[in-house]
């Protein structure tokens, strides 16, 4: 079922009377769960014409490096076969993406997309939109909810959104059929060859400088870690997902922000299995990742240190000069050369892997505010740190999390030095919840 409201059109008009429909494939680069490709599966039957798909190689997109771009190749190589199978040859073709549809779209009836939801993927669509001669639609799917639909505003905190996400969740929480392609094409130029996304990264002309990272991407390897997920690891998610020396997390957040697994087909499992677990879980993957994007939907300033709450500004304003126990340089942080062995270890953990257990991921950020000489130098660390190592950044759910390291998203607390009423975290707190020195030999 596509609801309705994940239906969005840039640029309304007739089909042009060409030999096929094109998808835009950039947010969505799976089969399962997408709205985008049943919707533009749907269209293609309508028209009586085969169905193409196009994804357009950024070799300069902002922030992302080698590392991002063999993970985002590995998913593009399994996304084409699985595509093929339903019969939709994807090319991938070098450029910037929006001209590269444009480029393709010449001999399409009509043009459907995926929706994104950071300033630079609204950017691309809008200039599409005004320069396409053909109908121009994005369907939502990386959001359970549409992000309009579940609010007209920014949330204050997810306490506000929550209640009005669970009054939508039975609308949407239900299966997506795939639809059966009627007629199909090979008159398609694949472009660039992906039977080697390792080899191929290196030869792009993109910042080599950060390795691999431990997992690998793909639709196939986002499933196999669901079902692992849930069969062996959910039901005990809410006691172990605090304790990084345990595999409590459920380890999806790469494959979600890729779009190589859909939030539907982790929460249709999960609601399925049911219990204390899944509960926890459905609450990171539809309220805290939802909130994100209502973030980044509705604040300009998402991913700057202005756009931060003003209680938060202030209050870290007013402390700004307080003095600083230790100072560290971004290349000292980078290389994780502090006095903080678990910092350092979490530091360590996101360099080498491309990930960072999530309550070390909140420890890590608030240590760097404290270490830095103001909070807007500890603010512009910590994007350019996250968005070069982790596997997820670059996305809602990493701004969203470095702006709660400075009040977003939460309230004030007790006042203390350097943070007013920010929030603070310390190494004792690590130590209560557990092993920390366990975990700092681990990445020592």
């Amino acid at each position: 079922m596509i609801q309705p409201t994940r239906v969005h059109v840039l640029r309304p008009g007739e089909p042009a009377r060409r030999p096929h429909v094109l998808l835009w494939v950039q947010a969505t680069v799976r089969t399962r769960d997408n709205h985008a490709l049943e919707y533009a599966v749907a269209e293609a039957n309508r028209l009586g014409l085969p169905l193409v798909a196009l994804f357009g190689l950024s070799r300069g997109y902002p922030e992302a490096n080698a590392r991002h771009y063999l993970y985002l190749l590995e998913g593009l190589r399994d996304l084409r076969r699985r595509l093929a199978e339903r019969g939709v040859p994807l090319a991938v073709r070098p450029g910037h993406p929006p001209e590269t549809v444009l480029e393709a779209a010449r001999g399409a009836a009509l043009v459907v997309t995926d929706v994104g939801y950071l300033r630079l993927h609204r950017e691309w669509r809008a200039w599409l939109a005004e320069r396409l001669d053909v109908p121009l639609t994005a369907v939502e799917s990386e959001a359970l909810v549409p992000v309009r639909t579940a609010s007209p505003k920014a949330e204050y905190a997810a306490r506000t959104l929550r209640p009005k996400l669970h009054r939508l969740w039975p609308d949407y929480l239900v299966p997506l059929e795939p639809r059966e392609l009627s007629k199909q094409t090979a008159d398609w130029d694949l472009g660039l060859d992906l039977s080697d996304p390792a080899g191929l990264c290196s030869t792009l002309p993109i910042d080599h400088s950060v390795l691999p990272g431990e997992e690998r991407g793909g639709e196939g390897e986002a499933l196999r870690r669901l079902d692992h997920f849930i069969r062996d690891e959910l039901d005990l998610y809410h006691e172990r997902r605090n304790d990084p020396n345990v595999h409590g997390s459920s380890r999806l957040s790469a494959f979600l922000h890729y779009g190589h697994l859909s939030p539907l087909t982790a929460a249709l499992l999960a609601q399925e299995r049911g219990g204390p677990g899944a509960d926890a879980f459905l609450e990171e993957l539809l309220v805290r990742r939802e909130l994100s994007f209502n973030l980044t939907t509705f604040n300009p300033r998402y991913d700057a240190y202005d756009g931060l709450p003003e209680w938060a500004r202030q209050t870290l304003e007013v402390h700004r000069h307080d003095p600083r126990e230790y100072l560290y340089s971004r290349e000292e942080l980078d290389a994780a050369q502090t006095h903080d062995p678990y910092w350092n270890a979490a530091q360590n953990e996101m360099a080498r892997t491309g990930r960072m257990h999530n309550y070390m991921r909140m420890y890590w950020g608030k240590k760097v505010l404290e270490w830095s000489p103001d909070p807007r130098t500890a603010y512009d660390t910590l994007v350019w740190l996250n968005n070069r190592y982790e596997q997820d950044g670059r996305e809602a759910s990493s701004y969203a999390g470095i702006g709660w390291v400075f009040g977003l998203h939460d309230r004030p607390w007790a006042r203390r030095p350097v943070f007013g009423t920010v929030r603070y975290m310390n190494a004792a707190g690590l130590r209560r919840k557990f092993d920390a020195d366990a975990y700092a030999r681990r990445w020592a």
